[in-house]
């Protein structure tokens, strides 16, 4: 067995004499093997080392780190604006790659670890794809996620692999799936057991397989519909309109794969490329490439990393209790089990118990991965109890009762002090003060906010809130326990209704009031569809239910937070006149049936304004939608209660659901400019009242030409 490293020290290189295998392992610098200009310098002289062996027969491509590539460097992506710098790197990195596919010998791609992106597309260069057998592993193409494509040859080598359907659902959906799912697709061929039987099984297949080539290099068919055929356009076609009517045209990247597809697939591979690599060079030198780039990757890695909050080696979290069995309560019990916490789930009703039992065992049915043993194990963890004694020795417990500051009060004063010594107490509330709840504790600097979102196994963002007396410690132990339970947390301030409330707020209630001025509902749900939010305003308030907005108008204005709109006057008068709680009820200001929704036609009756507005149409209410919530972003920032504008981003997108294409609230506000910005909420304030009217802090920053984000 030969054996050196590359000069860089990136890559070993061995070479085994009696099977005639080399194998490059790559180990780059840091924890991960991303692409830049260190992998290709690596994988060139790799290659140079590769094909001086004599009696050479074929070549495994592995890992030294825990995955096998993560595909791009964002960094760098990120900060590049020349389209032919761009266009030159991608000509290097898919040089690169064909030379991996046409050395002539087989080549195999060993994954011990994930391949995402660019490292998948390595993978898809190989000639065979090997995995080991296990569900950490995952393969898949997630580039549309951050407003670009596959660069480096996916558009044209997963449709040749798998077909043109199954391609296009990964591609444009930017899916990851596990291992032993990606072998019943065809994204990986086989899986092995070990890293040793998996190259064992990579030495077998390059002696079964001499002088192997790609599918696309001998001119093989592709499976299913060929290029051109009218089954192939059906399944463009439908592609197309599947995807309009999921994004409504406002991100391109999914729509240009498609089109990278469909164009590339018909040519011969190497023209098929350069396809795939004019559009990924327009997407990637976007504005919204960047905004996307800079919230949905750098903004969440440093959220999901706690980067400038405390840390604790050990939180000292093992008994996790929960306070109230609804579908949150059950929720945060399953989550809270599947990470490994011991938890105790109380409520006052048995029937309640009931249904959290039901809800986390079929939960625990949907971790195929896990298999019988392992999803028991889980539920194993959980206990259900009517005693407050039961809570004895918790090191956390998570209130989850309704949202009711006496009967808060109530659950804290009776479960506090089963509290295990120094334990923390966590109020699962979406608007009522921390500071207030926090009034009848015995220990306040033990006191935080937990605001999750439904449903808890789905919705990544958790809202932490801290008061000015919850001490550091506290915080440190709770973003522990969130890690944990894998939850992406922003840090806010108190105040009423924090922060994600009051931007989802100002926008369902934006929707209402549009509704009330005589505005078409039609045109509402469409213009938000068309700035880019993930769900339009009044279908989102039928899901969050009208009776729960009745409940939070009379909350507001108890701390003298609400404007007297007509949107509160038409939303009362919906539930209170017409029994249209939503769409639990059944009718709301959809009505619900076999057939699906459909906008209830009372609408218009409920307006006040009568004729319909002048001022009208999809660009007029996408603008209001907009503004309004960005304007609340603003606000929170300059009240303090946003501390850090990352926050504001992810806050907004990952539990909101604002309008990923923006980049987030601020970047909104920075795309559209200061100035034009604050002109809008003036033009605005005059026409629709106070709420437009933008902080001083804007005002300011619009003069000093300051934005929340750099430019790049």
């Amino acid at each position: 067995m030969t054996t050196e490293k590359t000069r860089n020290g990136m890559a070993t290189l061995a070479f085994d004499d009696a099977t005639g295998v080399a194998t490059i392992t790559l180990a780059m610098e840091g924890k991960v093997n991303k692409i830049n200009d260190d992998f290709g310098a690596t994988m060139q002289e790799a290659m140079a080392w590769v094909k001086a062996r004599t009696g050479l027969r074929g070549l495994v491509i592995a890992s030294g780190h825990k995955d096998f590539c993560v595909g791009a460097d964002i960094d760098r992506l990120y900060k590049e604006r020349s389209a032919a710098t761009m266009a030159t790197r991608l000509r290097e990195l898919n040089g690169l790659y064909r030379a991996i596919e046409t050395l002539g010998v087989p080549v195999v791609a060993a994954l011990t670890g994930s391949a995402l992106g660019g490292g998948y597309e390595l993978a898809l260069a190989c000639h065979r794809r090997i995995a080991l057998d296990d569900a950490k592993v995952q393969v898949g193409l997630p580039e549309v996620n951050l407003g670009v494509i596959p660069g480096a040859g996916g558009t044209q080598r997963l449709p040749r692999l798998i077909g043109i359907q199954a391609a296009l659902e990964h591609i444009a959906q930017g899916k990851i799936v596990r291992a032993p799912k990606a072998v019943k697709i065809g994204m990986v061929d086989e899986l092995a057991a070990t890293p040793a039987e998996l190259q064992q099984k990579a030495v077998a297949w390059i002696h079964a397989n001499k002088s192997f080539k790609q599918p696309w290099d001998r001119n093989a068919p592709i499976p299913g519909p060929q290029p051109g055929s009218p089954e192939a356009r059906q399944i463009f076609m439908a592609a197309s309109a599947m995807l309009r009517k999921k994004t409504a045209g406002v991100f391109p990247g999914p729509e240009l794969a498609i089109s990278s597809v469909q164009e590339g697939l018909p040519l011969v591979f190497d023209r098929a490329i350069e396809i795939e690599s004019r559009y990924f060079t327009q997407l990637a030198i976007s504005d919204q490439a960047k905004d996307m780039i800079r919230t949905l990757w750098f903004h969440r890695t440093a959220a999901e990393k706690h980067e400038g909050l405390p840390k604790v080696e050990d939180a000292n979290i093992r008994k996790v209790g929960i306070l109230g069995a609804g579908m949150m309560g059950a929720g945060l019990a399953f989550v809270s089990a599947q990470a490994g916490y011991t938890v105790v789930l109380k409520d006052v009703k048995e029937e309640q118990l009931g249904k959290a039992r039901a809800h986390c065992q079929a939960q625990a049915a949907e971790l195929k991965h896990l298999g019988a043993a392992g999803q028991q194990a889980i539920l194993d963890r959980i206990s259900y109890t009517l005693s407050a004694d039961d809570l004895a020795g918790c090191d956390l417990i998570i209130e989850a009762v309704f949202e009711n500051l006496e009967l808060k009060h109530a659950v804290t004063k009776e479960a506090e002090p089963k509290l295990a010594k120094g334990g923390v107490w966590a109020s699962n509330t979406s608007a009522i003060p921390i500071g207030d709840l926090a009034k009848v504790s015995t220990a306040p600097q033990n006191f935080i906010g937990l605001h999750f979102f439904s449903p808890v196994e789905k919705m990544q963002l958790v809202e932490v809130i801290t008061t000015e007396t919850t001490s550091s410690e506290t915080l440190a132990r709770s973003l522990a326990y969130t890690r944990a339970i894998k939850k992406l947390p922003i840090v806010v301030g108190d105040g009423y209704a924090f922060y994600t409330t009051r931007v989802f707020s100002a926008y369902i209630l934006e929707g209402a009031q549009l509704v009330a001025e005589g505005h078409d509902p039609v045109l509402i749900e469409w213009a938000s569809r068309k700035a880019g939010m993930v769900v339009p305003p009044l279908q989102v308030f039928d899901e969050v239910t009208l009776t729960l907005g009745v409940k939070g108008f009379k909350q507001s204005r108890a701390y003298g937070k609400t404007n007297e709109l007509p949107a509160f006057a038409l939303v009362e008068a919906m539930v209170e006149k017409h029994g249209r709680a939503g769409k639990a009820a059944g009718k709301g200001f959809y009505d619900y049936g076999g057939d699906g929704r459909t906008l209830w036609p009372g609408l218009a009756q409920l307006a006040v304004g009568k004729p319909a507005p002048e001022n009208t149409g999809v660009e007029v209410i996408a603008r209001r939608l907009l503004t309004l919530q960005a304007l609340e972003a603003a606000r929170c920032v300059a009240e303090g209660i946003v501390k850090n504008p990352r926050d504001a981003e992810v806050g907004a997108i990952f539990g909101v659901g604002f309008a990923p294409n923006t980049g987030g609230p601020l970047s909104y506000i920075d795309r559209r400019g200061l100035v034009q910005f604050v002109a809008d909420c003036d033009a605005l304030a005059k026409v629709c009242g106070a709420r437009f009217e933008p902080p001083q802090l804007l005002r300011d920053m619009a003069k000093s030409g300051k934005t929340f984000f750099e430019r790049v």
